[in-house]
């Protein structure tokens, strides 16, 4: 759950972070206007995405890769292959169990057909090739969204910035002069609220973004490695 504490963590930051300034954050949101609205918006929206990425990839992803590998390797070792199908089975919902299961499928489907070792270690590698393409890609899906709401948060802000000092010198030229300070003011604060609100939530969103691609990078490096070596160890096991 180390990966989870770290996401936590990074929410508890971006929900305190507002302390920080000298002015209350409620009160610079009110005055931020619309602007303050979009941007939280985006804020819901990154924290709807990461749980859901969360869950994917600390729960449903979750599995010694390395102690899979060794049991299914021990099974084919002793031609046991309809076992290591069950045990497979039981952890497809993971992608590399999926990845595992149809390999391991085509392998015994090969067996089946032919005789021939190199045609049966076309369909074990085109197995393992068709499952792989079908599901590896869904890891990182969604990511690069996280990506866009960072960038999107500081433009709404910088957008922000534009108009509180649009209002700001409209103000300084225009308004009465028993209203020039307090608009003036207003303005001011529109502009440097938006900017920072856009930045409290840009910057975290980017650490939850690599939180996640670090643990999507960690789940496909494992697929990578043990789908190599169980295709090795099928290989090794039809020349024994």
């Amino acid at each position: 759950m180390k990966f989870a504490a770290k996401f936590a963590l990074v929410l508890v930051i971006l929900m305190s972070v507002g302390t920080l300034s000298a002015k209350p954050i409620g009160q610079m949101y009110m005055e931020g206007g619309i602007f303050m609205h979009i941007i939280s918006l985006l804020l819901l929206v990154m924290i709807a995405m990461a749980i859901v990425k969360t869950l994917q990839l600390s729960v449903r992803e979750k599995i010694d890769s390395q102690e899979f590998y060794l049991k299914l390797k021990g099974y084919i070792r002793n031609d046991q292959v309809d076992e290591a199908i069950k045990i497979s089975e039981q952890f497809k919902k993971t992608t590399i169990g999926f990845i595992f299961w149809s390999g391991l499928l085509g392998y015994r489907d090969g067996r089946r057909a032919s005789s021939d070792k190199r045609a049966i270690e076309r369909s074990v590698q085109n197995a393992f090739d068709e499952s792989g393409l079908q599901t590896i890609p869904k890891i990182e899906s969604g990511l690069f969204w996280f990506d866009i709401i960072a960038q999107v948060a500081t433009l709404v802000g910088l957008l922000g910035t534009i108009f509180g000092l649009v209002a700001a010198f409209d103000a300084l030229a225009n308004a009465p002069e028993a209203d020039k300070s307090r608009l003036l003011t207003e303005g001011i604060s529109m502009a440097m609220g938006t900017t920072a609100y856009g930045l409290i939530v840009a910057i975290p969103t980017m650490f939850v973004k690599g939180a996640l691609q670090a643990r999507a990078d960690r789940i496909i490096n494992d697929i990578d490695e043990y789908s190599v070596k169980i295709i090795n160890q099928i290989s090794y096991s039809m020349k024994g």
